[in-house]
């Protein structure tokens, strides 16, 4: 397992500048494909009735953009509010 991981190091020490922002997405994408639906998340069902609908429908679409890549690291968000 080490050399494979190595290996993909030294691909992505490989690529191009411009390149590194589509191999990041991607990596998270395959790190993130796994992530858990929103039942799983909320537990019980007493827990699912805590929260509105607006609030479930939030959730989802935020886990939603979560599982498609659009999603900022720390130093963009930053970067972006001005921080």
């Amino acid at each position: 397992m080490e050399a494979k991981r190595q290996e993909l190091h030294e691909l992505i020490d490989q690529l191009p500048d411009e390149e590194a922002h589509a191999a990041r997405r991607y990596l998270e994408y395959l790190r993130d494909r796994g992530l858990p639906g929103l039942s799983e998340l909320l537990g019980t069902a007493e827990e699912d009735e805590a929260l509105t609908a607006e609030g479930r429908r939030r959730l989802e679409e935020g886990l939603d953009d979560v599982r498609a890549g659009r999603t900022l690291s720390d130093q963009e968000a930053r970067r972006e509010l001005g921080w």
